[in-house]
């Protein structure tokens, strides 16, 4: 008896194979024995569930690549139809209509069967695909509000994404009345025409309560609030102070001047910086992160609860650490005047950004300031006297520090990296949870500065292993997809911009100069927008696929490990590789096995957070606008549809004008224009055009706002040209942005950074393991 995943996937992939029967395997593998077809069957199921295999409809098993199914997550939307996001990230996404849907919810992992759409007037290539199997359920709890009858009730989701509502049987609503918000699990998912059944595990409260809204959020996302009692416990056991025992092996940086610059109300400071001239003329940076991997051991209470979260989420009323606060707030914050332990990155950089030398290593400092970006910016913007009296010994190092920040900004423009300066909201909420006031967050030049250090940070440590070929964790953000930087390009022709030069070989700077080229125009926000757009999510891969938006080679997360999961990876694989030399066979196997994973789940984990920030921040929006419904404001189309055009105000929120409330003409959407046009009057309503309009209502429960146009004011001329204006596609050097430059390691040191264990064989092995041509 034995394992026989991979005897069946050998005899799938052998270039005879003729779709088999459970029987013919029976026989190919001789698992007469009963304990032997036992274990056959397991590892035929286990291959079917995760995709790898299909069972035809005559029981046969086919390798899935082989056939027209896709595997991926489904994307539910309202209307009850959905889109499959495929696994392949050269694929497509596929949309799937409301009666191929086979019972499947919003995030479960599907495969479906793919064709050409056969919607009415689409004449495109675009595809369509009817759910054929669902392999895991992306959703086991959902939030919604308890409907009692008779003899049993029904839970309505909030989320609009799950169209059916939850059965709950006699005696299993946990005492919930009309109006509770609860949470539930589901125990059976529907069948036919029956709904899904499931059992209330918990009340949140009645859904007028205070708090409720955001709560119902929460619990929604899946997102644990109260840490377990163990995680806790463990909390309570790491020491408050450092002992002298501590500091062994750790270089000294406790009498170099150093600082912490962040938000006035941030409690969890994990970066700090010193920043000083060399006689050279270069300069040098430190950049100091706070050592959580010193205090959460891998495979403790804390380390499994903190991988399970994987981020800390930032809510507009609350924060949910990732790491409890005795931790994330005391021994793990760099707070002032206290020694704390570090991972350091020291920096040599010379007049045009370039990063000389570097060191990465274990330290202990002892921050001398802890400055807000509020002062740091009156001192260096306002060059308030005040301030500048009061902080006479921060203030010549945060010279320097503007100094370097510049030429670091410098470089990086110069490579193209993509400049986006969107608006960003901050809701203010009042005390009872309601909503105060819409504010737009200002990035100056404190921010601005710390920014630049910390990717200069990222940028030397995910080079420096890069070089060392370990395996290792990137922040990856990939080249767009061909198909959307077209349809982008198409679209800024209206605008009298041409690119020239093949979509998937454009180098970023390209894009950069469209945005330069746009800038103070009316049509700037827009095609900064559909820009945005066109681009792919940045993730984490343990490949070094470079980052397109940075325009860099090489890119991780190193300096947050208090709030993200990855960075603390990060910081052991340096204590792993550089502090305690392990790169070993057995170490290096076992990191490139564990690496994908964690990259996936902390990717996913990242976009949830990000989910639950925006449905809170869209909640708090609506809420305020209740407040100004009747009222007039100016904003701008942000966006066009077949049922009706999205209009942004200053402020950033964002309401509907839908069709229907047009209502002085019958409206053409033209897709290539992003236009909606009137049959009779010609009237053209375009995204980046500004209007003027009404507050119609507010419906709280989907968070949306409704608008009415009730003016247009005259649109700016566009700018005149004797000929559209030509941006190069510039196309990327041979090497870049797929892991670096073929040749020469530069400047990086030739000891460690040179080593190369056996991480090509190893990561081979780990792909092989997987199934993985």
């Amino acid at each position: 008896m034995g394992n026989y995943r991979e005897q069946i996937m050998e005899i799938i992939r052998s270039d005879d194979y003729k779709p088999m029967t459970m029987d013919d395997f029976q026989k190919e593998l001789s698992a007469y024995e009963s304990e032997d077809f036992k274990e056959m069957v397991k590892d035929m199921v286990s291959l079917e569930e995760s995709g790898e295999i299909f069972r035809t409809k005559k029981d046969k098993y086919m390798e899935t690549s082989e056939t027209n199914l896709v595997k991926g997550r489904l994307s539910m939307h309202k209307r009850g139809f959905g889109f499959l996001r495929p696994e392949d990230p050269e694929l497509e996404d596929v949309f799937i209509p409301p009666n191929a849907i086979n019972g499947a919810l919003d995030g479960d992992t599907v495969l479906v069967e793919v064709h050409k759409s056969t919607r009415a007037g689409d004449e495109s290539d675009k595809q369509e695909g009817t759910v054929s199997s669902i392999l895991t359920r992306g959703i086991t709890r959902v939030v919604g509000e308890y409907k009692p009858s008779r003899n049993f009730g029904f839970v309505i989701p909030d989320s609009q994404k799950i169209i059916d509502d939850i059965f709950i049987p006699k005696k299993q609503n946990l005492g919930a009345v009309e109006g509770h918000k609860v949470l539930v699990e589901i125990t059976k998912y529907r069948e036919g025409e029956d709904n899904p059944e499931g059992h209330v595990i918990q009340i949140l409260g009645h859904k007028n309560d205070p708090g409720v809204d955001i709560l119902s959020i929460i619990y929604q996302h899946g997102i644990e609030i109260d840490f377990p009692e163990e995680v806790l416990k463990e909390a309570e056991e790491v020491p408050e102070t450092i002992e002298s025992s501590e500091l062994e092996g750790r270089t000294d940086l406790r009498d170099e001047f150093t600082i912490t610059i962040d938000g006035a109300d941030a409690k969890d400071l994990d970066d700090a910086v010193a920043v000083k001239k060399l006689g050279n003329g270069n300069h040098e940076l430190t950049v100091s992160i706070a050592d959580v991997s010193y205090y959460v051991k891998e495979g403790s209470a804390l380390d499994t609860e903190a991988y399970d979260r994987a981020t800390s989420v930032y809510l507009v009323d609350r924060v949910i650490p990732m790491i409890p606060h005795r931790l994330s707030n005391g021994i793990c914050s760099l707070n002032p005047h206290e020694d704390r332990l570090t991972m350091s990155c020291r920096m040599e950089i010379d007049r045009n950004g370039k990063v000389m030398n570097h060191e990465i290593f274990q330290s202990v400092i002892h921050s001398d300031r802890r400055m807000t970006y509020d002062a740091v910016n009156k001192m260096l913007v306002d060059e308030d006297p005040a301030l500048i009296s009061m902080f006479e010994d921060v203030y010549p190092m945060l010279q320097e520090a503007e100094e370097l920040a510049q030429i670091l900004r410098n470089r990086r423009e110069a490579r193209g990296a993509i400049d986006f300066d969107f608006n960003e909201a901050q809701v203010l909420v009042n005390e009872d949870g309601s909503t105060g006031d819409i504010v737009l967050r200002t990035r100056s030049v404190g921010e601005k500065m710390i920014e630049e250090f910390m990717l200069a940070a990222n940028e030397t440590v995910a080079e420096h292993f890069h070089w060392m070929e370990v395996p290792f964790l990137y922040r990856v953000h990939e080249d767009p997809k061909e198909e959307k930087l077209r349809q982008f390009f198409e679209f800024i022709t209206n605008f009298g911009i041409v690119v020239k030069g093949k979509g998937n070989e454009i180098h970023p700077r390209a894009l950069q100069e469209i945005l330069e080229e746009v800038e103070g125009r009316p049509e700037e926000m827009v095609i900064s927008t559909l820009m945005l757009r066109s681009m792919q999510q940045a993730r984490y891969a343990e490949d070094n696929l470079g980052h397109f938006g940075l325009s860099a080679e090489f890119y991780t997360h190193f300096t947050s490990p208090i709030r993200r999961y990855p960075d603390l990876i990060v910081h052991r694989l340096i204590r792993q590789y550089l502090i305690e030399g392990r790169t070993d066979r057995k170490t290096i196997d076992r990191t490139a096995e564990y690496l994908p994973d964690a990259a996936e789940h902390t990717s996913d984990r990242e976009r949830r957070a990000q989910d639950a920030e925006r449905d809170t921040d869209d909640l708090k929006k609506a809420e305020y606008m209740l407040e100004h419904v009747g009222e007039t404001f100016e904003g701008v189309i942000s966006g066009v549809m077949n049922f009706g055009m999205f209009v942004e105000l200053p402020n950033t929120i964002e309401g509907l004008v839908h069709v229907s409330n047009l209502t002085d003409d019958h409206y053409q959407y033209q897709e290539r224009h992003l236009a909606l046009i009137g049959d009779r009057t010609g009237k053209v309503y375009r995204i980046g055009d500004p209007v003027e309009i009404e507050v119609m209502d507010v419906n709280l429960a989907e968070k949306l706002i409704d608008f009415k146009v009730v003016g247009m004011p005259e649109r700016a001329p566009r700018e005149k040209r004797s000929r559209p204006v030509e941006i190069k596609a510039k196309t990327k050097p041979e090497g870049k942005g797929k892991g670096g430059k073929k040749d020469g390691k530069k400047h990086f040191d030739k000891g460690k950074a040179n080593k190369k264990p056996f991480y090509k064989g190893a990561k081979h092995a780990a792909k092989k393991r997987k199934g993985k041509k």
